[in-house]
């Protein structure tokens, strides 16, 4: 069992915990999930000017109407689930959380007993949590940190 899915197992024990929530979303912005992504030929198939650029395209899997961008806290959880070699991209929680947008969910550790679903609004809040701290550390125009 990871922090992560230990964090979740709390989160889910009551879901009105603030320090539960609190300690779960940070704990998920500052961990590095494995992304499954398009191998070459999907990719140059699917998007010619991205493969073109060397870009590595996410695997966005559909399911029930709703489009999933697969996160694996583990590479081994990601393999489990890929069966084996995939072509994959290792990007920061918070980082996937600014790159996200709707109608976009999140799928994190599909065949894992910890997993979980993110839906458009819970990443937007992230999306929004993440730009509030960046605007925070940005420094002002004479160089000094913004004061909390």
């Amino acid at each position: 069992m990871t922090d992560l899915d230990r964090a979740l197992v709390s989160l889910r024990a009551d879901m009105n915990d603030d320090a539960a929530k609190s300690a779960y979303y940070d704990l998920f912005l500052n961990a590095t999930f494995f992304v499954p992504t398009l191998t070459a030929e999907q990719a140059r198939e699917m998007a010619p000017e991205a493969a073109e650029a060397g870009e590595a395209l996410p695997l966005v899997v559909t399911a029930d109407g709703q489009d999933y961008l697969m996160l694996f806290d583990s590479e081994a959880r990601m393999r489990d689930w890929t069966k084996g070699v995939s072509p994959f991209a290792e990007v920061p929680g918070h980082v996937l959380a600014t790159m996200s947008s709707p109608p976009l969910h999140w799928a994190l550790n599909v065949g894992a007993e910890h997993s979980k679903q993110f839906f458009p609004d819970e990443i937007a809040w992230l999306r929004a949590v993440v730009e509030q701290c960046q605007a925070a550390d940005a420094p002002d125009q004479e160089g000094r940190q913004a004061s909390p």
